[in-house]
């Protein structure tokens, strides 16, 4: 693709060049008022014409295999490939603790309470009796400070 910019480009060159000889060839049989207006219109052509947008190159880092890394169409080698999925293994492995540790404080709190009802005074059936249930609404400031 390149080569044949390349050569279409010098073929516009050829071109302009040949165009140019034969007015460098002709201009001579002119006038001298005629040869400067020409010569100031080309001096005015030259200072506004498009100059092609030159293509800044990325820098391309280049492996000691001498490979280019700078491509990006090459595609992730197997490195690569493991090192774009460290984040979401990290975050994997972030969520299975977190999972972890609230189960385990879950458990620990569970253990404490069953722990407070067995040492307890009242016997664990005394809090599924109806009347347990009536005597903590009729007297929930006595409880309340006993705590």
């Amino acid at each position: 693709m390149k080569l044949h910019a390349i050569s279409k480009m010098s073929r516009v060159d050829q071109v302009g060049q040949a165009i140019a000889r034969q007015l460098n060839d002709h201009a001579i049989d002119l006038p001298h008022d005629i040869s400067e207006r020409l010569r100031v219109a080309r001096m005015q052509a030259l200072s506004q014409r498009k100059l092609e947008p030159v293509r800044l190159l990325a820098p391309q880092l280049v492996t000691a295999h001498g490979s280019s890394m700078g491509k990006l169409d090459e595609g992730l080698n197997l490195w690569g490939r493991l090192a774009s999925a460290l984040p979401l293994i990290a975050l994997i492995f972030g969520l299975a603790t977190i999972h972890v540790l609230q189960n385990e404080f879950r458990a620990n709190e569970i253990a404490q309470i069953d722990a407070e009802l067995l040492t307890d005074d009242l016997p664990p059936a005394a809090y599924t009796d109806p009347g347990f249930l009536i005597f903590l609404k009729s007297n929930p400031v006595e409880t309340k400070g006993s705590d």
